[in-house]
């Protein structure tokens, strides 16, 4: 294959976690490239727009003929267009086949040996996300104002999404009434490169155990200053709301709220006055929708950075945060807090890492590292002495005092800083860690102290296992070796998918007869599917 020229080939399969692998016949033979968003099964038109070693990438320019088990017209109406689904279109079992293969390829030997629970599905397949961060703009230059996700591969183009398949239908409607509410007002759009106009993001979020309602509004006060300015906004982020589940992100919450302090933002330079605020709140209040309203947000952004941030917020009505209930224990969540972006998935989620713990019998002390709002932390305090979590991001730290306290657990602690930092800090000593890291992994210098304590046992959570499958060069180094792994669709549809894997100290003497022991079981789990899949 030559740069620069187009092919059409079949897609024969698909790595993690959007290459299409499309095989082409040319005049050397069967050849191949990497297509991003290319599905297994389907005929695929691309222009080779890298070639590099003897290896091609591709740009997908059509699908000449849809896979076998695809039902294009049975998919969301943004099928392709939005970045934010991937398999659309496609049977929800043959996607968890997918992704599936896909781990355990890229995972490779490190399982070997290993039990395999298997990839348990999410409890719901379409409205299973709780929270959506929209962006106002437009989708062609100049063209009106839309509100939505952003185009797959756009950093400009804004398509409005009210009927998106993968989120709670509440949010399609309350994103319609914004868009027709500010529109109808004249106000208009921040616009990123310029820094002129107003309305910036809608945020929404809901908690499915109690059905409470989280809506934030977005906007530029209309008096920006230089001293506003990022040193990273001139970077262009493409998909803000594929970034709203990053664990230690940069957002943080406003240092004062207005309603406490009895200060109002000021909008009269802005076009947006508290009148209009309160008639947009009111209006939400009136639509009909299956949750209810727990509070209603104005929050003033005058960063240049094309990110969710606060300068100061407003209550327009309720409260600045809402509950939701995981396993038994109750949830405060604010805007800005980390919390699993499927809650029922998350149930499965913790509910497969508590199970792996319990199997090593859990005691003595547990560091819960990336801890985000605690919520392992939280399930595993009945079992331990004591939870120690750390996290980056200091208001997910007091969201997981705050919860600790609503859930009555006493044996619960919670450290703001940089777990690379703040492991020379502790004088605790842990017998068992939990690894619940950002999507980009584990720094390689935080790796080596977590590895050096030389516990018995780990438990890597994962949300994306290219980064699990690098570090495991040095677990595995370390003595460590995966004895009982699975994985959980949090995502549906998209091409992400959370890990779970328990990983034993082999080089510990404590643990020499479980090891014999949990070798053996994996045999029998081995004989025992072979036995299911013969013949005779």
């Amino acid at each position: 294959m030559k740069k620069g020229q187009e092919y059409t080939g079949k897609v024969v399969r698909m790595d993690f976690p959007n290459k299409g692998i499309v095989e082409v016949q040319t005049e050397e033979g069967t050849e191949t490239a990497a297509v991003k968003n290319a599905l297994p099964g389907q005929t695929v038109r691309f222009g080779v727009n890298k070639k590099r070693g003897g290896k091609a990438e591709g740009r997908l320019k059509e699908v000449a003929e849809h896979a076998p088990c695809e039902d294009p017209e049975n998919a969301c109406p943004h099928m392709g267009q939005c970045g934010g689904c991937l398999y659309q279109g496609f049977p929800y079992t043959e996607t968890l086949k997918v992704k599936e293969g896909q781990i355990k390829r890229l995972l490779g030997g490190y399982t070997d040996g290993a039990v395999y629970d298997g990839i348990i599905p999410s409890p719901v397949e379409d409205g299973y996300r709780n929270k959506m961060e929209y962006t106002f703009g437009d989708e062609i230059k100049d063209g009106p104002m839309t509100l939505g996700l952003h185009k797959r591969g756009s950093f400009y183009d804004i398509m409005t999404v009210a009927d998106c398949r993968i989120a709670d239908a509440d949010f399609g409607r309350i994103l319609e009434y914004t868009l027709q509410f500010f529109t109808q007002k004249g106000i208009p759009y921040y616009h990123r490169m310029r820094h002129t106009g107003i309305l910036r993001h809608l945020l929404v979020r809901k908690a499915v155990k109690t059905g409470e309602i989280l809506v934030a509004l977005v906007a530029a006060s209309g008096t920006v200053s230089a001293d506003k300015h990022s040193s990273d906004a001139s970077v262009p982020e493409v998909g803000t709301e594929r970034n709203d589940v990053e664990k230690n992100s940069a957002v943080r919450l406003c240092g004062q709220q207005d309603q406490a302090n009895g200060d109002k933002v000021q909008t009269e330079n802005s076009g947006l006055t508290e009148e209009m605020l309160r008639e947009w709140a009111d209006g939400l209040r009136a639509l009909t929708l299956t949750g209810s309203f727990a509070g209603i947000l104005h929050i003033v952004n005058d960063n240049f950075a094309d990110a969710v941030k606060c300068d100061r917020m407003e209550i327009l009505y309720g409260q600045d945060c809402f509950m939701e209930e995981l396993l038994g224990l109750r949830f405060r969540v604010s805007t800005f807090s980390f919390f699993q972006t499927n809650s029922l998935g998350a149930e499965k989620l913790y509910s497969l890492v508590r199970d792996y713990l319990m199997q090593e019998g859990v005691k003595g002390t547990v560091f819960d590292l990336y801890s985000g709002t605690g919520t392992i932390a939280q399930l595993l305090s009945p079992a331990a002495e004591q939870v120690i979590g750390v996290e980056i991001v200091e208001e997910a730290v007091e969201a997981a005092k705050e919860n600790a306290a609503l859930n009555g657990l006493t044996n619960c602690s919670f450290i703001a800083g940089d777990v690379l930092k703040v492991l020379d800090d502790v004088t605790e000593k842990p017998d068992y860690i939990i690894l619940d890291p950002p999507r980009d992994g584990i720094h390689p210098k935080a790796l080596k102290k977590i590895l050096d304590y030389g516990v018995d046992s780990l438990v890597y959570i994962s949300c994306k296992p290219t980064s699990l499958a690098r570090d495991m060069e040095a677990i595995s180094a370390a003595g460590y070796r995966i004895i009982r792994w699975g994985m959980v669709d949090m995502f549906p549809y998209t091409g992400n998918v959370e890990v779970v894997s328990l990983l034993s100290n082999t080089q510990s003497k404590k643990k020499e007869s479980y090891i014999t022991l949990d070798v053996e079981m994996a045999d029998y789990y081995r004989i025992k599917n072979e036995g299911k899949n013969s013949t005779t």
